[in-house]
């Protein structure tokens, strides 16, 4: 598996040769360092650890900046592994060394993993799509947007884990599969992607393929 840490920038549009106009997000991808290399003999199984975002020195602990300082980068914000990285390279890759946007081409399919929008305690309207009542008749007062019912009688006397109801919404780890690449401008680490991806712009996502 080969993957990339970057950085959601926006949406934007591009023209397809058959000249249909597709909604597409940019990502800053890379460069990013690798910190560390993981093996069967010592950790148990092959990943790389790859980092990215620069990161003030005062806001890093002593321990990260040690771990930082193997690999001669400076701290970073975002730090996570890829498994079996190494396999999908042509080449040996070594501590300290560049994982860029080029690892892609144009055509291909990705999966993004990002954190979704939070947006916070919300209803079941909202949150699960519940219809409500519908109506305001027989009585019922402030009841349009209620869950309505949630357990039932004397058995089995709770409600059931798992019951759809309100709560915090958002602010998840999502994946969304199967993007095309649709350009890849190695000159400014940009990718752009097909269709919408997890997050707000300015987070941070993991490119894999």
């Amino acid at each position: 598996m080969l993957g990339i840490i970057g950085r959601k920038v926006g949406m934007t549009s591009v023209f397809t040769p058959e000249g249909k106009n597709v909604a597409c997000t940019v990502i800053e991808a890379g460069p990013c360092v690798i910190t560390q290399l993981k093996n069967i003999d010592k950790e148990g199984y092959n990943a790389i650890q790859i980092a990215y975002g620069d990161k003030k020195l005062k806001n890093t602990t002593k321990a990260a900046q040690g771990h930082f300082a193997k690999s001669k980068s400076d701290p970073k914000s975002v730090v996570t592994e890829i498994r079996n990285f190494r396999a999908d390279m042509d080449h040996e890759l070594a501590v300290g060394d560049e994982i860029k946007v080029d690892i892609f081409v144009e055509g291909e399919f990705v999966d993004v993993v990002g954190t979704s929008k939070g947006k916070g305690f919300q209803g079941v309207v909202k949150r699960h799509g519940f219809s409500g009542v519908g109506m305001a008749t027989h009585g019922q007062h402030n009841r349009l947007r209620a869950p309505g019912s949630i357990g039932a009688s004397s058995w089995p006397s709770r409600v059931f884990k798992g019951m759809r109801m309100a709560g915090r919404t958002g602010g998840t780890r999502v994946k969304k599969t199967n993007l095309v690449v649709m350009k890849v401008i190695t000159e400014q680490n940009l990718l752009v992607l097909k269709g919408a991806i997890p997050g707000a712009k300015g987070s941070f996502v993991i490119v894999e393929k």
